[in-house]
């Protein structure tokens, strides 16, 4: 697969300065995607989820990665650092493990609104970002990516984890079945599809198993599994890679 990032004024950490200015076609996507995903949001995500989403002021405008950071310093101590796309394994473990969020500098097109290749800004940030302001999940970020830093050969293990957890993850509330992983939160059919839909498994979470499950990477999920609370990924990231 081609990138589709300029990496040509990227750092030695992968990072690149977010853009000066962005246009109005990409204003309006970002506008048209936060205002549908909110709205699903508030039916389907987690309590956690929607209090980032408040607290840190996402919305109508393309978030300022600066401004932002200041919020969540205060908060969590985390911080947004501008990528070009996708980077190598070792550089995101890196950023995690020092409470950095990689976010993609760039929007999709109008005529993606619906899927998209590689992540882009608004999977990176509407998705990943808000949850960012709650100190468990936070900490269980920089957990996750001091693991990685660590896992040497079985990090395929740990990339299993993260797809099930931090991207397609579900959890149960006292206000029923919610999502909180992003790949979820961010997607309009992927949502709908988590929580709604008949026919797919929604296994309660255990660690070596999700582990032991392979992924795709281009449909809509067959398997998700559910947490009990965040507390439970602590334990799983602590698990022995084997």
């Amino acid at each position: 697969m081609t990138l589709r990032g300029d990496y040509s004024s990227k750092a030695s950490d992968w990072t690149v300065p977010q853009h000066a200015r962005y246009s109005a076609e990409d204003q309006a996507v970002w506008r048209l995607l936060v205002q549908r995903q909110t709205a699903l949001a508030e039916r389907h995500a987690c309590p956690e989820f929607l209090d980032g989403l408040k607290t840190l002021g996402i919305g109508d405008r393309i978030p300022d990665f600066e401004a932002v950071s200041a919020r969540l310093g205060k908060l969590t101590g985390w911080q947004i650092v501008g990528v070009p796309g996708l980077i190598p394994d070792a550089a995101f473990y890196d950023h995690l493990a020092h409470r950095r969020f990689p976010v993609t500098v760039w929007i999709r097109k109008p005529s993606e609104l619906d899927y998209l290749v590689e992540p882009d800004l608004f999977h990176d940030f509407f998705g990943h970002v808000p949850l960012l302001g709650n100190p468990v999940f936070a900490d269980y970020m920089q957990l996750y990516g001091q693991r990685g830093i660590e896992a040497g050969d079985r990090i395929d293990l740990l990339a299993r984890l993260y797809w099930y957890t931090v991207e397609f993850g579900l959890i149960r509330t006292s206000q029923g079945l919610k999502a909180y992983g992003a790949g979820i939160l961010s997607s309009a059919s992927e949502v709908k599809h988590a929580i709604e839909d008949e026919g797919i498994e929604r296994l309660p979470f255990e660690a070596m198993q999700v582990m032991r499950r392979p992924y795709e990477i281009d449909r809509l999920q067959n398997t998700y599994f559910v947490l009990d609370s965040f507390s439970q990924l602590f334990e799983a990231a602590r698990t022995r890679l084997a």
